[in-house]
């Protein structure tokens, strides 16, 4: 008997056991395993620009793995979207290589996009969680996620896999490309074998915290999610997460975009979930998070309702916000992969709370045909957990 009520709570306790055994495959102590990137030679994105291709909750990671590839290897990255990347004229000489995200590795738009790029023949990386999976198998390179089944609809413990995974890609290219000292990489791997040890710590604190915000604000008819820098791409994720979960509308804005437009929105039937974590040794960090402050100050001049994810140690946020949820202190680009983790408990919360089967939203299945691939396909069952809203 399972100890959890849902596959998707399961699944969001899972992540701390998933998250050990992915790092166990792809390092050795505060290196890198050499038989896991053996293949990863020359550097991914030492010939030019790379595409990342995706959709979904996918895609999101992929915006985190823009920013991370950007400011670590000095990458010139775009993301787009799997299923507009697949139906358009791709000019070779301006794409080097392109980077399939996909949980199943079987989601026809993003398997599309990966064909028409071998088509042009460009180099291709997949990162599935399937070993065996069909993008796997076709790309010239694979990194598999190793989350094991995801039973659950909405994407969790695969999402949080391909954080680390796309981090771990931009050390590898940040080393590739001499950017990174080797004392500077033992330092990050060094911290993010600690990313487990602080999730498993945090979990029963954050579900508790989850399940008391989702009672005290089940009045509300929407939500905005702000984040800035990498923590957009989280807030996307938490939006997402809320919408396909509990079906209450959620939309994510970086946060400086608030006041051009999405505050006429702002009032007590659409609280704002506010991404204020920062990491104090990082100037830019501290720089975005001083920003985030002023947005705070303005909403509470709006008697807005807010709940905010910041460090535990940030008494004048958690003293200030309507609500909030205490994350524990790490470095800027391992924030994302701990700051996720409530607002997926959350969106169970609400969505248990509100009597939703969160395991099998309605409209959305595992098993989706997409009909606009067909003609780019070989007319490729989608069995992700990714391919309708939330599951690419």
């Amino acid at each position: 008997m399972t100890p959890h009520a849902h596959a998707m709570l399961r699944e969001i306790h899972q992540q701390p056991d998933v998250l050990e055994s992915l790092l166990a495959h792809y390092t050795s102590g505060n290196a890198f395993a050499p038989a896991a990137w053996q293949h990863l030679h020359p550097s991914l994105t030492a010939s030019g620009p790379l595409v990342i291709a995706a959709s979904g909750s996918s895609r999101h990671s992929g915006l985190v793995a823009e920013l991370l590839l950007e400011e670590l290897a000095g990458a010139t990255v775009d993301v787009e979207y799997a299923s507009e990347f697949a139906l358009r004229a791709l000019d070779p000489s301006s794409v080097a290589s392109v980077l399939v995200l996909s949980q199943s590795g079987e989601t026809a738009d993003t398997l599309a996009a990966l064909r028409l790029a071998r088509r042009q023949g460009l180099r291709t990386l997949a990162i599935t969680n399937p070993p065996e999976s069909t993008m796997a198998r076709e790309a010239t390179l694979a990194l598999p996620l190793l989350a094991g089944p995801e039973q659950a609809i909405p994407a969790t413990k695969s999402f949080l896999c391909q954080l680390i995974v796309l981090y771990l890609l931009a050390l590898h290219e940040a080393v590739a490309q001499q950017r990174m000292a080797p004392h500077r990489l033992q330092d990050c791997l060094a911290e993010l074998h600690t990313l487990a040890g602080h999730l498993r710590t945090q979990l029963p604190e954050w579900d508790a915290a989850a399940a008391r915000l989702a009672a005290q604000t089940a009045d509300a008819q929407s939500f905005l999610y702000l984040g800035r820098g990498i923590h957009a791409a989280i807030a996307r994720e938490g939006a997402l997460k809320l919408k396909e979960s509990s079906y209450v509308h959620a939309e994510a804005y970086p946060t400086g975009e608030l006041l051009h437009g999405p505050n006429a929105l702002v009032s007590r039937a659409v609280p704002v979930v506010l991404l204020a974590t920062c990491d104090p040794s990082n100037p830019e960090s501290m720089l975005r998070y001083r920003r985030t402050r002023e947005i705070l100050d303005h909403l509470l001049r709006q008697q807005a309702r807010v709940l905010a994810v910041a460090n535990r140690d940030d008494a004048e946020v958690h003293r200030l916000a309507t609500h909030s949820i205490p994350i524990d202190p790490l470095s800027e680009l391992l924030l994302a992969a701990s700051e996720v983790v409530p607002l997926q408990l959350f969106a169970y919360h609400m969505a248990a709370l509100r009597g939703i089967d969160m395991d099998h939203p309605r409209h959305l299945q595992k098993a989706v045909l997409n009909a606009d691939s067909v003609l780019n396909t070989d007319a490729v069952l989608n069995t992700d957990a990714d391919n309708s809203g939330d599951r690419a």
